[in-house]
C-alpha cells in the first residue's frame, strides 16, 4: 500500500542533495544583513586593524569584507550569529570601559591594543573574525567580498581558470589576470 503523502527515500535523498548547495550558495546581487549599523561600525573598526590599508595596498574594508562576513552571518553561518554579536558587543565594552570610548571612536594604536587584549581573553572570538576576514579579503568576489578583485591582485592571484596553455605556466612572468569567479561570473 503506498501512500502519497509519504516520502521516498528516492526522493529524500535527492533533495538532502541540494541543501549543502543552497545553503553554501549566496547571490552577489542579494543583500541580507545580520548586523545593526552598530555593530557593523564596531566590525568595520576590527577588521580594518586586522588587515589595514598601507603602502602595499587595500585592506579588508576596502576588500569588501565586511559585507562578505554580514553576508554569511545572515546566510549559510547565521546559526552563530548571536555567538558572533556577542563578542563584538563584548570587545566594544571593554574599550569603552578601559579606554573610555567605543572601538570606533579610538585611534589605531588603542584598537590596536583592544583588539590585542580580546585576541588573549577570547582567542576562539578574535580567530573567528580573522578567519571570516581573510575569507572576504581573499575569497571569490561572488561572495561580496574582495571587491574588484583587490585581495588576489594584493597576493598576484590571476584567479581560476578552466585551461592554462604553456604561456599561462612560465614561471618568469606573472600570469594575467582573470576576471571570472568560478561561478561564471564576470567582475571588473
Amino acid at each position: 500500500m503506498s501512500d502519497s503523502s509519504q516520502i521516498t527515500r528516492r526522493t529524500l535523498i535527492a533533495t538532502a542533495a541540494f541543501v549543502p548547495l543552497s545553503a553554501l550558495t549566496l547571490s552577489a546581487k542579494s543583500t541580507p544583513t545580520a548586523l545593526s549599523a552598530v555593530q557593523l561600525r564596531t566590525l568595520e573598526a576590527f577588521i580594518d586593524r586586522l588587515i589595514p590599508r598601507d603602502e602595499l595596498g587595500p585592506g579588508a574594508v576596502d576588500a569588501g569584507a565586511l559585507v562578505y562576513i554580514d553576508r554569511v552571518l545572515a546566510g549559510p553561518n547565521a546559526a552563530e550569529k548571536n555567538t558572533f554579536v556577542q563578542g563584538l558587543e563584548a570587545v566594544d565594552a571593554y574599550a569603552r570601559r578601559v579606554l573610555g570610548a567605543p572601538l570606533v571612536e579610538l585611534p589605531a594604536e588603542k584598537r590596536d591594543q583592544v583588539l590585542t587584549a580580546a585576541e588573549t581573553e577570547n582567542a576562539q572570538f578574535f580567530n573567528r573574525v580573522l578567519r571570516l576576514t581573510l575569507e572576504g579579503m581573499f575569497g571569490d568576489p561572488f561572495y561580496g567580498g574582495n571587491r574588484n578583485f583587490v585581495g588576489w591582485d594584493l597576493i598576484r592571484y590571476p584567479g581560476p581558470r578552466p585551461a592554462v596553455d604553456a604561456e599561462l605556466q612560465r614561471m618568469d612572468a606573472y600570469p594575467a589576470p582573470y576576471r571570472r569567479s568560478p561561478h561564471g561570473t564576470q567582475y571588473k
